[in-house]
């Protein structure tokens, strides 16, 4: 499931994400248990699975018992799915959760503290694992310029509570990011238990880029899930595409391209201001400064230094 927060942000946004974090953890838990009553609370009573948050980037919506159109065993487009899966009653994603299968995999973004998640991995009726997934902040940055009003509603409720003029709204909000995705990982390293030790990954998003098999193969370890030939070729075409592909949507491009795109778009003056907010993030996840716009422009010098202690 796609963000299944994104209906607790749109439907409670004048709460700050402190208060949020616990709405968001008790949809999470829900979730986790294939009880989708949980969002009642958050959408209308008349309801299709096309009202849920991006549900056709999920294979197990896009087939049976959730959509009879496609097939168990193919790997369905995103929008294909879109156009023949949409009308189906939104009971059928609980349907689909209960009865067909045996683990369930989210993707949340609007978690900015892991204590948050220490009642889940403390749950023994979960077995929940977490993978962390970062990216260099100036990379993020650039990502979110090109979308900056539609996500504009994300960044008032990321910055409420702050003080700071609005013209520089799109830095103070990469600020927030940054100190969350540092604080996470240094709790994750030394303030849980060592028995969950075992239940944390951390990911560079670079490094899958230049090892997509590789890295795909030990998170699928990790979660003790089979990587099958399937799978594999799914993710080296997937990889390898001729374009950048469209913003939102799951689609074939050159990774290694769209990976370091912010270097041949953004101006250095942001990149300066990136590095200077997000310097605590940078440098532990490994992230080198580039001093000048010659470097930043020249990709024979790289900005990544070797893993982390913790990555894959």
């Amino acid at each position: 499931m796609m963000e299944p927060a994104w209906h607790v942000w749109g439907k409670m946004g004048h709460i700050n994400t402190d208060i949020l974090h616990m709405a968001i953890r008790d949809m999470i838990r829900s979730v986790f248990h294939c009880d989708m009553s949980v969002f009642d609370a958050y959408m209308s009573p008349k309801k299709n699975k096309s009202n849920l948050f991006q549900w056709e980037t999920s294979r197990a919506l896009c087939s049976p018992p959730a959509c009879y159109y496609f097939s168990r065993n193919d790997i369905i487009p995103q929008l294909s799915c879109k156009v023949f899966c949409a009308k189906y009653p939104f009971e059928t994603i609980q349907k689909a959760c209960k009865k067909t299968y045996n683990h369930i995999v989210i993707k949340e973004v609007r978690f900015f503290d892991l204590k948050v998640l220490y009642p889940l991995l403390q749950d023994p009726s979960l077995n929940l694992k977490i993978l962390h997934l970062v990216r260099d902040p100036r990379a993020v940055y650039q990502s979110r310029m090109k979308v900056s009003s539609m996500l504009s509603h994300d960044t008032n409720i990321i910055l409420r509570g702050t003080k700071g003029n609005k013209s520089d709204f799109s830095f103070r909000a990469m600020e927030k990011v940054c100190k969350s995705q540092a604080q996470i990982f240094e709790t994750a390293m030394f303030g849980i238990p060592s028995k969950l030790h075992k239940r944390y990954m951390l990911l560079r998003y670079e490094d899958i880029v230049q090892d997509p098999l590789g890295k795909a193969k030990q998170v699928y370890e990790f979660a003790k899930l089979p990587f099958t030939p399937k799978l594999k070729d799914w993710i080296h075409n997937m990889t390898r595409g001729k374009g950048r592909g469209q913003t939102f949507v799951i689609s074939s491009r050159d990774a290694l391209n769209t990976s370091r795109a912010w270097r041949t778009v953004l101006p250095f003056e942001s990149i300066h201001k990136v590095q200077s907010i997000c310097s605590e993030a940078m440098a532990l996840f490994g992230y080198k400064i580039l001093r000048n716009a010659k470097q930043q422009k020249d990709l024979s010098v790289d900005s990544m230094l070797p893993m982390l202690k913790g990555q894959v």
